[in-house]
This record gives C-alpha cells, sequence and structure tokens, in this order.
C-alpha cells in the first residue's frame, strides 16, 4: 500500500499561494550575506554573453510577440488563430545549443510563456500550451534544457508573471479589462494560484540557473507576492539567480535595448539586445545591425562590467534566420580568439584615459584595450601611474613595441605611452591589445602641473 507523502516544494507552493492575495500576507525572503550572494552570482558575472530565444506563436505570421493584440494592432482571436499553424517541425534543439555554444555564449534563456499565456512546455495548470493547444503537440522546453546541460551551458528561462490570456488575469488588452483586484480579491487568488503552479512545474522540472522575469509593471509586488515566488524558487533551487523584474527582489538590473551610457548602479547587469528591432520573428523587419555594430556593443557592455544577452527570434518551424546564424558564427569567431580578454574579467577604465573600450583582468594588472576600428599610427594611452611590463596582442600573443614619453622627474603626471599597432596584427572586426603592468593599475586624476622647479 503506497504512502501519501507532501513534497517539501509542494507543501511551499500550497502555503505561498494562500498567501498571494494582500501586502499582509507577505512571505519573508530570509536575509543573505554578501558573501553568498557573490558567490552565487560568480557564474553570471564571468560568462559575459547569453543568447536571449523569443520564440512562440507569434512568429507564424510574425507579428510583434503578444503586444500586437494588447495595443489593438490586431485582434485577439485573430492572434491566437496562429496557434493552429504553429507545428515547430524543423525544431532541432541540439543544433539551437550548438549555435548559441560556438558564439562563445556561456548562457541562454528561452521563453518558456510570453504575455500571451502560450506555455512551450507541457504544463498542468492550463490548457494554452504547445503540447495542448498546437500541432507541434509536444513539450518545446524538455528536449532544450536536456541540450543546454549537456553541452554545458547555463539554463535561463523567461517567464511572463502577467498572462493577457488568462481569464482570472484583470488586463487584456490596453483598452479592455476584466476586473479590479481591490474589488474582486478572490478572482486575483484564484489567478495567483496559477501563476504560483505554474512556476513551481518550471522550478520542479527544469531547476534552471537563472529565471528572467517579465511583465511586473501591471501590479504592485505586494500583490504579485513578489517575496513568495523568490520563496517558492529558493525552496528546492537555492542557488537561482533572478533578473530584476520582479520589483525590488532580483539579483541583477536589466537595461533593455539602449546602451547605459553609465555603469548601472547594480554591481550585477546585462544588457537585453536584439539582433534587427524585434524581439520575435519578423520577415518584415530587415534592420539588422551588422556583426561590427553587435561586437562594439558587446565590448562596450564588458567595459562597464556588465554582460550582453543577445536575442534570436527562431521561425515557427524552428528554423533560425540566416541573418541571425552569421551574427553568431561572426561572435564565435572573434570570442574564440579573444577569449582571455572577455571572460572573467572586470570594468575597465574611464575612457578618457584611452580612446576606446577596456577591461582589466581580476587581479588589476592586465588592462585589455578594444580597437573597433583601425588605428592610424600609434595608440595612445595615458594616465597610467604603473610601470608597464610588456604589450601584445590577444589572440596571437605577438609582442607590440610601446614608447612612452613625456614622464618627466619634477612632474607626477605620468608620461604617456604609445603603442604601435601594425596592420597585419589587426583583427577584422576589433582588435584587442593587453597591457601588463607591475601591479594593480594606479590611474593618475589630477588636472596636470607646470614647472615651477626644473
Amino acid at each position: 500500500m503506497k504512502k501519501n507523502k507532501i513534497s517539501i516544494y509542494g507543501l511551499t507552493l500550497f502555503l505561498l499561494c494562500c498567501k498571494s492575495v494582500t501586502a499582509k500576507s507577505q512571505t519573508s525572503v530570509t536575509p543573505e550575506s554578501k558573501e553568498a550572494y557573490r558567490q552565487r552570482m560568480e557564474w553570471f558575472d564571468e560568462a559575459k554573453l547569453g543568447i536571449f530565444i523569443h520564440w512562440g506563436i507569434y512568429s507564424v505570421d510574425g507579428v510583434s510577440e503578444s503586444w500586437s493584440f494588447y495595443n489593438n494592432r490586431i485582434p485577439y482571436d485573430q492572434y491566437m488563430e496562429q496557434r493552429k499553424h504553429f507545428k515547430a517541425e524543423n525544431y532541432d534543439p541540439k543544433q539551437w545549443v550548438e549555435l548559441i555554444k560556438e558564439s562563445g555564449a556561456k548562457y541562454t534563456v528561452l521563453t518558456t510563456k510570453h504575455h500571451d499565456g502560450f506555455a512551450l512546455w507541457d504544463t498542468k495548470a492550463g490548457s494554452l500550451s504547445a503540447k495542448k493547444s498546437s500541432p507541434a503537440k509536444r513539450d518545446l522546453i524538455a528536449p532544450f534544457a536536456e541540450e543546454v546541460r549537456k553541452q554545458g551551458l547555463k539554463l535561463g528561462l523567461y517567464y511572463s508573471l502577467l498572462d493577457w490570456s488568462n481569464e482570472n488575469y484583470p488586463n487584456h488588452t490596453r483598452t479592455t479589462s476584466r476586473y479590479d483586484i481591490k474589488k474582486d480579491p478572490k478572482r486575483w487568488e484564484k489567478f495567483c494560484k496559477f501563476n504560483f503552479s505554474q512556476m513551481g512545474e518550471l522550478n520542479e522540472t527544469f531547476k534552471p540557473d537563472l529565471y528572467w522575469f517579465d511583465g511586473d509593471w501591471e501590479q504592485k509586488a505586494e500583490d504579485w507576492n513578489s517575496s513568495g515566488i523568490i520563496k517558492l524558487l529558493r525552496s528546492t533551487n537555492p542557488n537561482v539567480i533572478v533578473n530584476s523584474r520582479i520589483q525590488g527582489y532580483g539579483d541583477y538590473a536589466t537595461p533593455e535595448i539602449g546602451v547605459p551610457v553609465v555603469r548601472p548602479k547594480n554591481r550585477y547587469w546585462e544588457l537585453c539586445y536584439t539582433i534587427n528591432d524585434s524581439w520575435g520573428y519578423q520577415p518584415g523587419d530587415t534592420n539588422f545591425k551588422t556583426p561590427q555594430m553587435l561586437l562594439s556593443t558587446f565590448v562596450d557592455c564588458l567595459s562597464m562590467g556588465g554582460n550582453l544577452l543577445l536575442d534570436i527570434g527562431p521561425e515557427a518551424d524552428g528554423t533560425i534566420p540566416q541573418e541571425e546564424v552569421e551574427v553568431l558564427k561572426t561572435f564565435g569567431r572573434w570570442t574564440s580568439k579573444h577569449k582571455e580578454a572577455i571572460y572573467k574579467t572586470r570594468a575597465g577604465i574611464p575612457g578618457n584615459y584611452f580612446n576606446g573600450y577596456t577591461t582589466l583582468n581580476k587581479a588589476g594588472d592586465v588592462l585589455y584595450l578594444y580597437m573597433p576600428y583601425k588605428p592610424i599610427g600609434s595608440v595612445p594611452l595615458k594616465g597610467i601611474i604603473n610601470e608597464v611590463k610588456k604589450v601584445w596582442v590577444v589572440g596571437s600573443g605577438e609582442a607590440l613595441h610601446y614608447k612612452l614619453y613625456n614622464k618627466l622627474s619634477w612632474s607626477e603626471v605620468p608620461g604617456i605611452i604609445y603603442i604601435d599597432v601594425p596592420e597585419n596584427v589587426q583583427d577584422p572586426n576589433i582588435t584587442v591589445v593587453a597591457v601588463q603592468l607591475d601591479g594593480p593599475i594606479k590611474l593618475y586624476g589630477g588636472e596636470g602641473q607646470v614647472i615651477t622647479s626644473n
């Protein structure tokens, strides 16, 4: 005779679902030490490059994911009709992950469910899914997650907190709503129970390394029970990392599309970025950025100590557009050659010391100079108090000639280092030069001096 057992996960889910209606019932998150936080974030900090994947029924007609009906560009029923043609017949998760790994990415984030509520995994909490309501008729997350693990990458799952298709979610389109949470808290509780059930399924089944939440702006943290969500996820997945879109409970910042001009305040951050102007597959959007533009954005992020999460949008059948394949392969060539100057680096020095992007190794005694241009003449580097021990081209190891000018005995102002970077050592995309110093970098920050004694 079988004994009935309640798992820790099941009990946690039940208790948290019961507490997801009001601020008074919020579940507190256990405080974490700075060292524990640092250790949990270590792989993310060192990864530098991730690949985002937006895939869903919106790729059938190539319309904007969820927003096309929410903004009343097309009727909701027309949008959902795409389910009938979502077959994923050419979906090859092994090929996807091989390409992602080739790009040099160390992690990947796949949409499990966008704001339209269509789930790519075999959810038991509802019927709107690839397996139950499309001709794909299978779980599309499971084989991808298996391949990601097999090929040694970190797994990230995108999940929309809001669900414009769910009958118990208050908002439907920009101009229509179903009810007010304050007036019908029991209905909101039904949605929260559904939401926690789906998140619990993902957490228990796939145990991702990272959650990429979205859609938090429509409700307050207390209504989402954000603290309860974190507690649920960490009940069986204690080291999971969560992005910032959960209203004060995330681990890192997620600026979108626009490259930050100054480094985000959060120690850990990631820029999510498209290859053209769209997240999902839109054949009418041919405004593709060149690989050179995207690599320049990547080193811009590196120079500020951040990651790049570069997005691809597969077609409905699972084919990755050729333009995006070419970008990932170009990234692969460049990252493979320059891995020394990418992974495990930290933010570089301010831009007024060098005309380009920079990073430092963890010890701070190797300065990497990125040149997304062809140098004309010698390249200047100023304000470095340290003695330079050697300079070389990253990727080939070829030593470069350099010379120090204007290091005067009467002045504390460092001289200017001029580095020769001949054309035959330059990279077709971005040349990287390493400068070995005699110790952790020291920078001069003064306004210069005038001679008073010589």
